[in-house]
């Protein structure tokens, strides 16, 4: 009897300190993001509304819609890093790329995928990224040249602050 009410009681004590309020729920980190330090900072699912802002931003640059593609660039310090060391700052310095290479490559993205993360970085200021993987169709002198992006953008209050690209040229048959 002694051992039935000790393990009762025992088993009472390790859920109750395992108990977390209903409503109230503790993020589980993904992943983590090192810092120059080497400093490892938890990387947590991020607000979903962000992958609507990177969706609307591809869908602009299919269809060329400028005027969507600078609402959504961040006024200040904008900046993309293309593949190939490509560094853009500003919004009129993107815009005049993009109408550039659409003249010459016409490139078309079909979505595969967007993730969604965010962490506070050790100054305590919030950053919220987009990880996205694109298929791209250039046409280059009539040729279709086949690649696979994966962007990394950080989105800041609803707006594009800066991305990256990384690319590559599709295996045969990919």
């Amino acid at each position: 009897m002694k051992k039935s009410i000790f393990a009762a009681v025992l088993a009472f004590i390790l859920t109750s300190c395992n108990y977390t309020p209903e409503g109230e729920v503790t993020p589980k980190a993904i992943g983590y993001e090192i810092e120059d330090d080497g400093n490892k900072l938890p990387l947590y699912s991020g607000d979903m509304s962000n992958l609507a802002v990177w969706e609307e931003y591809i869908n602009a640059h299919n269809t060329r819609d400028f005027d969507v593609i600078r609402s959504l660039n961040a006024e200040v310090d904008f900046k993309v890093y293309g593949p190939k060391g490509e560094f853009i700052q500003g919004s009129d310095a993107h815009l005049e790329f993009l109408k550039n290479w659409f003249a010459q490559a016409n490139p078309k993205w079909k979505t595969n995928y967007l993730i969604e993360n965010e962490f506070t970085n050790s100054k305590g200021e919030l950053r919220q990224w987009v990880t996205s993987g694109h298929q791209l169709t250039l046409t280059v002198e009539g040729e279709e040249i086949k690649l696979s992006q994966v962007h990394d953008a950080l989105i800041s209050n609803g707006k594009v602050q800066m991305f990256y690209v990384t690319e590559r040229v599709l295996a045969e048959g990919e």
